[in-house]
């Protein structure tokens, strides 16, 4: 326990928003002293990424982080590093710095396994996919230490998610002089706001939801370019393709403007499919060892667990820290869950490292 807060406390101290190339350059040399510490061996550096490859011959199983969080810098001074009460709190403990603890802890003295820590994550992984990518269709499993679900749950299915921005064009005039020499861009824009919203399908878990928008440039005039950016979330690979189909297909209604959707997916399905076989193992340790039962649930956000479970590797999420609040000001670690999740993330690993796990069928199958 000692060794496991104080490597949290180190890495949550340094903070490492992913918009601050800075920080995460601070941030990075931070986790790397970290995890060398733990592990005995100095990482490959790549960027503000880090890997380190355990032992010799084949790495079966990866285990898989991040070190950027969603704070930006001086969260700090709002939201200090504090253990209360069994509490730990402070930005990035749970999502997801004290995973990463649990990771080099869990990872030290054994051979065979990939940790990967990634610095971009938050932003959607956009330098690290390929890597990520890579290193999964390398093993038999992947591993992945974001932070828990509710009660400590596992996340057995993720979400698919898909990341647009609409432009709308249309041409500016004076708006009490002569408004009906403009093209509104906004009106336009309300339309295609509720087309977007329209393809989205409650019933099979599909959202499509309309977040950032702007539009004009003064009170006094009819505005020439607007943008809103959507948010898609979907439970399978037709799903995904469904909306993307709609979000091409947009069309303007009024005379004189243009639409044009840029973007597309970000992240495939984690289907119940690629972690069904590792959860049942880890519910049968969990029991084993005397641990209450291990549930597994079904989120909506998205993490680099998709990206494994997209190019055919076996894989497990939320194996990290038990607590809640990601994102939040109440974002906090239960110390206690600590050690019995390095427990059962440690005898998992055992069992990973002397028996195969993917199937021969999936082995280097590509992502959808």
């Amino acid at each position: 326990m000692p060794d496991l807060l104080a490597d949290t406390e180190e890495m949550v101290r340094c903070e490492s928003p992913s918009t601050d190339p800075a920080a995460l350059a601070r941030s990075v040399d931070v986790v790397a002293r970290v995890g060398t510490r733990r592990l005995g061996v100095e990482p490959e550096r790549l960027g503000i990424h880090l890997r380190w490859r355990l032992g010799d011959g084949p790495h079966r199983v990866l285990l898989l982080g991040h070190h950027d969080t969603v704070w930006p810098l001086g969260s700090l001074a709002t939201h200090p590093y504090t253990v209360d009460g069994g509490v730990m709190r402070g930005p990035g403990c749970f999502d997801m710095k004290a995973g990463l603890a649990l990771a080099f802890r869990i990872a030290a003295g054994r051979s065979g396994v990939t940790l990967l820590v990634t610095g971009d994550e938050e932003l959607g992984s956009p330098g690290s996919r390929a890597l990520v990518e890579e290193e999964a269709r390398a093993a038999d499993a992947a591993l992945v230490l974001e932070a828990s679900a509710p009660g400590g749950a596992l996340k057995t299915e993720r979400k698919g998610v898909s990341v647009y921005d609409v432009e709308v064009t249309g041409r500016a005039a004076h708006a009490g002089l002569e408004p009906e020499r403009g093209h509104n861009a906004t009106v336009e824009l309300a339309h295609q706001v509720l087309a977007i919203e329209a393809l989205a399908d409650p019933v099979l878990g599909t959202t499509v939801t309309p977040t950032l928008m702007s539009a004009g440039t003064a009170r006094n005039t009819v505005s020439a370019k607007g943008s809103v950016a959507v948010d898609v979330r979907v439970r399978t690979a037709a799903e995904q393709e469904r909306v993307d189909a709609g979000m091409r297909a947009l069309r303007p209604v009024l005379y004189g403007t243009r639409v044009d959707v840029v973007g597309g997916a970000n992240r495939p399905p984690l289907a119940a499919s690629a972690s069904a076989a590792l959860f049942t193992r880890a519910a049968r340790i969990a029991s084993e060892l005397g641990h209450p039962p291990v549930a597994g649930v079904a989120v909506g956000g998205g993490s680099d667990g998709n990206l494994t479970a997209g190019v055919g590797t076996p894989t497990l999420d939320g194996l990290g820290a038990v607590g809640g609040g990601a994102h939040a000001d109440d974002e906090h670690v239960l110390v206690d869950e600590l050690v019995p999740r390095a427990v059962l993330l440690s005898a998992l690993l055992d069992e990973l490292l002397a028996v195969s796990t993917k199937p021969a069928s999936t082995a280097g199958s590509p992502r959808p």
